[in-house]
C-alpha cells in the first residue's frame, strides 16, 4: 500500500460508497491520509466500522453511514449526515458496483439483471441527486463516478455490466452539462482491470479475455484510490464530463503513478 498523499484535499469532506472493501475502502485511506474528513457508506455495517476504527486510530477523521445505494434514502442519509457532521460536502465518489450476472444474455436471471441495474446505475443517480443540491448551495464540489473500458467496449457474459457502466457515462455527461457551470465538476474514472475481489469471480467465470488474464495483469486498489485524489482537486476538472483513464501514460503521469 503507498503512503503517498494527495496535496490539496487536507479538510475536504468525502463521501464514498461502496467503501466497505476493495477500491472504495483504498480510496478512504487514500483520502484519510490526504487530511479528507469521510463519510463512508456500503451494506456491510461491521467492515465500515472497522475501516473507520483504522483510520480513526491513524489520526484521521470518518463515520460510517450504513445503506443499500439501491434506495434513494440511503443516500441522502448519508449526505444529510456529511452535513450535520462536518457542515459540507466537498467530493462524492460513486464507487458501489457489481459484475454479476456473468453469462450469456439469455442464460442470464432477469432478477440479477435487475439488481445490476439499481445498484450499477440508480446507485450512482441517488447518488447525484442527492448531493447535487448541497454542492450547487456551496458553489462547489467533485463527484467522481467510477466506470469501465466496458462503458464504452463489448464483452462477452458482461452484458449487466456493460450497459450499466455506458449509461453511468451517459449520465456523467449529463450531469456534467446540467452542472458544471455551477462549480460542480462531474467526473468518470476507468481504471482498468483492478486487483479486488471482484476479480476472482470474473476468473472463476472462464467466459472471456478479460477472466482469463494473469494476477500479475491488474493494478493495486491503491491506484484508482490515487487516481480518485487526484480528481477531487481542481486538476481534475479538465476532465470533467468524460471518464479519465490510468490506462494511459498521460493519465498514470498526472496521478503520479509512472
Amino acid at each position: 500500500m503507498s503512503d503517498k498523499i494527495t496535496p490539496g484535499l487536507a479538510g475536504q469532506v468525502a463521501l464514498i460508497t461502496g467503501a466497505s472493501r476493495g477500491i472504495g475502502a483504498a480510496t478512504a485511506r487514500h483520502l484519510a491520509r490526504s487530511g479528507a474528513r469521510l463519510v463512508l457508506t456500503a451494506r456491510r455495517e461491521a467492515a465500515l466500522d472497522s475501516l473507520v476504527g483504522e483510520i480513526r486510530e491513524a489520526g484521521g477523521e470518518a463515520i460510517a453511514v450504513a445503506g443499500d445505494v439501491r434506495h434513494a434514502k440511503a443516500l441522502s442519509d448519508a449526505v444529510a449526515a456529511a452535513s450535520r457532521q462536518f457542515g459540507r460536502l466537498d467530493a462524492l465518489v460513486n464507487n458501489a458496483g457489481v459484475i454479476e450476472p456473468i453469462g450469456r444474455l439469455a442464460d442470464t436471471d432477469a432478477d440479477q439483471w435487475r439488481k445490476a441495474v439499481e445498484i450499477n446505475l440508480l446507485g450512482v443517480y441517488h447518488g447525484l441527486h442527492a448531493a447535487l443540491p448541497v454542492m450547487q448551495a456551496q458553489g462547489r464540489g467533485t463527484i467522481v463516478n467510477l466506470s469501465s473500458g466496458a462503458a464504452t467496449k463489448t464483452l462477452e457474459g458482461w452484458s449487466a455490466y456493460c450497459a450499466t457502466k455506458a449509461a453511468v457515462l451517459s449520465l456523467t455527461r449529463n450531469a456534467h452539462a446540467e452542472y458544471g457551470e455551477h462549480g460542480i465538476t462531474v467526473v468518470g474514472l476507468s481504471p482498468g482491470t483492478v486487483a479486488t475481489d471482484m476479480q476472482t469471480t470474473i476468473r472463476d467465470s472462464g467466459i472471456n479475455p478479460v477472466s482469463r488474464l494473469p494476477a500479475d495483469a491488474h493494478i493495486p486498489a491503491d491506484w484508482p484510490a490515487r487516481a480518485i485524489g487526484f480528481l477531487c482537486t481542481p486538476a481534475g476538472r479538465e476532465f470533467a464530463g468524460e471518464d479519465f483513464s490510468i490506462k494511459t501514460d498521460r493519465g498514470r503521469r498526472l496521478v503520479g503513478l509512472d
